[in-house]
């Protein structure tokens, strides 16, 4: 519902031009007294809850932490930095989740703005393209799950599912996801450390560090096989299996 609220609330503002963002009150004494709109200050609050949204309903969490697994296996902790993962994280989330964008303003917040639709169900069909996205990613072991301790029933359809439901199971269907895609990168960097360290201690040099040793090999064999681009690549269109 937050995420429908701040769709909306831009829209709001455009359409109802003649509402104030502040409103001053003359008092029996002339003094004057500000006060602030509610239609602002759900605003205000909406966008405190932003971040959470960004975690919760999107890719966002799938991608920066295969990301961040990836920086890992590679023996690189710090390379890329944050800063960069963060940003190629968002901006490719903003790629995968650019049908769902489409498809809820198409159906929800451009009808409303033109007059075409009332808000509740505009908020409806703004939230459909969201849902569905979860849908098609959820396992449904952890809807179960997360039904169970909600003290929810069996649900007939999809669409009988609540959102207090769905959001945490997606999130959790995220994580193992995230976590599978990880485990399989590693694979091929933790063969090459073996192979280092064995060479090294059949050679007799236990006092270099294999990791040393072995990263130059780790980075020449990503850049070879186009890493960056088969891990993007791949992770973007696992959203769309």
């Amino acid at each position: 519902m937050s995420l429908l609220i701040l769709l909306l609330l831009p829209g709001l503002s455009l359409a109802q031009p003649g509402l104030p963002a502040v409103t001053v009150e003359m008092g029996d004494d002339g003094a004057q007294t500000y006060s602030v709109t509610l239609q602002i200050l759900v605003l205000m609050t909406a966008l405190t809850v932003l971040p959470a949204l960004l975690l919760m309903m999107t890719s966002f969490t799938r991608i920066v932490i295969v990301l961040a697994i990836l920086r890992q296996a590679m023996g690189t902790p710090q390379t890329p930095p944050n800063q960069v993962l963060i940003g190629l994280a968002l901006f490719l989330t903003f790629f995968v989740m650019a049908p769902v964008l489409d498809q809820a303003y198409d159906d929800g917040v451009r009808p409303y703005l033109d007059g075409e639709m009332v808000a509740e169900d505009a908020i409806d069909n703004v939230i459909q393209p969201v849902r569905a996205f979860m849908m098609n990613q959820v396992r449904e072991n952890d809807i179960a799950v997360f039904a169970r301790m909600g003290g929810y029933e069996s649900f007939n359809g999809p669409e009988e599912v609540p959102m207090a439901v769905l959001v945490p199971a997606f999130i959790t269907s995220e994580l193992k996801t995230a976590f599978i895609i990880g485990f399989l990168l590693y694979i091929p960097f933790v063969i090459i450390d073996l192979v280092v360290a064995s060479t090294l201690m059949s050679m007799g040099m236990l006092m270099l560090s294999p990791m040393l040793v072995s990263l130059p090999f780790k980075i020449m064999l990503f850049v070879l096989v186009d890493g960056w681009s088969l891990v993007i690549g791949t992770l973007a269109s696992s959203f769309f299996v």
